[in-house]
């Protein structure tokens, strides 16, 4: 499978990824027509963009590629666990506890500190070195929301092949996106233009 970046091929955002960053962060790794694939993290610098795109890191973070890489395999606990839940199937032990190990990088409460001109406030620590463990913990924590709250129901995968993305469903639509739904489509009449061509004429 080939790897493409161009930005006319990006898809645009899937329903409900607008509401859920985690659902972005499944989709970021899309697959495409003709056998290609993109990787919306599949480099430092990639993934420094995407992050700071949806408020998760400076555009000065420095992203290295040990972090992306700690976010690619999250990406793929949590793939999995989407999967699981819209098969209605067990979750895979592994993927579980690796979104509980990022849940535990969350600071678990407001330090307290105290401003020389307005007292005291309470805020949580964010320094530059804990980016990646905030940017793990905010994700594992917006797709254990969405797994466990009233939008899980809605949850499903796009049905045109070959696309993998995740979506919350509207309705009767079950496509991420027009161009897939336009595809989807496509392919139905195709099939049955071939199968009226095969039936033997009375």
């Amino acid at each position: 499978m080939s790897e493409t970046s161009t930005a006319e091929s990006v898809p645009p955002p899937a329903p409900g990824a607008d509401e859920y960053v985690a659902l972005a962060f499944v989709n970021s790794a899309v697959a495409l027509p003709g056998g290609h694939f993109m990787d919306l993290l599949g480099t430092p610098e990639a993934t420094n963009r995407w992050l700071t795109e949806h408020g998760l890191a400076p555009a000065d973070a420095g992203v290295q590629e040990m972090c992306a890489a700690q976010l690619r395999s999250l990406r793929e606990h949590l793939r999995s666990l989407c999967a699981a839940r819209v098969a209605g199937l067990p979750a895979v032990p592994m993927a579980l506890s690796a979104v509980n190990d990022a849940l535990s990088k969350a600071p678990t409460a407001a330090l307290l500190y105290w401003d020389e001109k307005n007292g005291p406030y309470r805020a949580a620590p964010c320094p530059t070195d804990q980016i990646l463990g905030r940017a793990l913990a905010t994700l594992a924590a917006n797709a254990a929301d969405l797994l466990a709250g009233p939008d899980a129901g809605r949850l499903t995968s796009c049905r045109s092949t070959p696309c993998n993305r995740y979506l919350l469903r509207h309705g009767r639509r079950h496509w991420c996106s027009t161009r897939c739904g336009d595809r989807a489509r496509a392919a139905r009449a195709y099939a049955r233009r071939t199968q009226a061509r095969a039936e033997p004429q009375s």
